[in-house]
């Protein structure tokens, strides 16, 4: 059993409770920081990240709900300049792929002085089996912005894999891994694999940005859907479409493919409305 403790972020998000049961399978001691863990760590409370990082080696940090947040890339900084006084050593980022604030954010943790791994994410799938888009995919529809822009989209479970090798093997230090899955797919071409997946009809629905507006504002109120719908105008462009070796890179196999994970997820009854 490895003694080194790890603090894991948002451990209970999408990454972070897969990393941190990944983690502790493997017998790593593992700090579990949310705002209702035994350590808590708010990002909205500075007070509670010396406890949370205070004897840890290394850490996973992600920001909830997005480095584009107003204000996030402040605290970004000022939670690295903690982790470097209470002596953690690594500092394994999750940023977003083709966003400008998690650049920023990149380079908040690349001058913290502190050991570091850069994680920078493309979409990701489980966003239509855990997340936002789970209600419409539920009631046949997909109804997303961009047109016919594609995107490769990634299955989380590549991303913690990403993650634990950089928190637990030798060679990630200083690394930028820009993780995505294996081929580039529109949104009528995800509906199609998700219709193949559950067996009912999925349909994309082309709408415009003010539409996607509307429907995150109805589900998280209107801050959000500004921060969101700025996020998918600025990355739904073209800019991220293409693939990247990150996955390969980082674990020496191609990344899952959205076929794959569709299957998964219907067999676990992602798509079943008692889900």
């Amino acid at each position: 059993m490895n003694d080194q403790l790890i603090l894991v972020i948002g451990a209970t998000g999408k990454t972070g409770s897969r990393i941190a049961s990944r983690l502790e399978a493997r017998g790593y001691p593992v700090r579990r920081g949310s705002r209702s863990s035994a350590t808590p760590f708010d990002w909205e409370a500075p007070e509670t990240w010396a406890p949370a990082l205070r004897g840890a080696g290394a850490a996973y940090v992600t920001y909830f709900p997005d480095l584009a947040f107003p204000g996030a890339v402040e605290k970004l900084e000022s939670l690295c300049e903690t982790a470097r006084d209470v002596g953690v050593e690594h500092l394994v980022l999750l940023s977003g792929r083709g966003e400008h604030h998690a650049r920023l954010g990149e380079e908040v943790v690349r001058n913290s002085g502190v050991d570091f791994t850069i994680v920078r994410a493309a979409w990701f799938a489980q966003n239509f089996s855990e997340g936002y888009l789970r209600d419409p995919v539920l009631a046949g529809v997909l109804p997303m912005p961009g047109g016919d822009i594609a995107e490769p989209i990634i299955d989380i479970d590549d991303i913690a894999n990403v993650v634990v090798a950089a928190l637990t093997e030798e060679g990630h230090r200083g690394e930028l891994y820009e993780v995505t899955g294996p081929r580039l797919m529109s949104f009528a071409e995800m509906a199609m694999e998700l219709s193949q997946a559950s067996g009912q009809e999925i349909r994309h629905i082309p709408i415009s940005f003010e539409d996607f507006h509307a429907n995150v504002a109805r589900a998280g109120g209107p801050f959000v859907a500004d921060v969101f719908t700025a996020i998918a105008r600025e990355t739904l462009d073209g800019r991220n479409a293409h693939t990247t070796d990150g996955v390969m890179r980082a674990l020496g196999r191609a990344p899952r493919d959205f076929a794959d994970f569709a299957r998964a997820a219907a067999r676990t009854g992602a798509w079943t409305s008692a889900a």
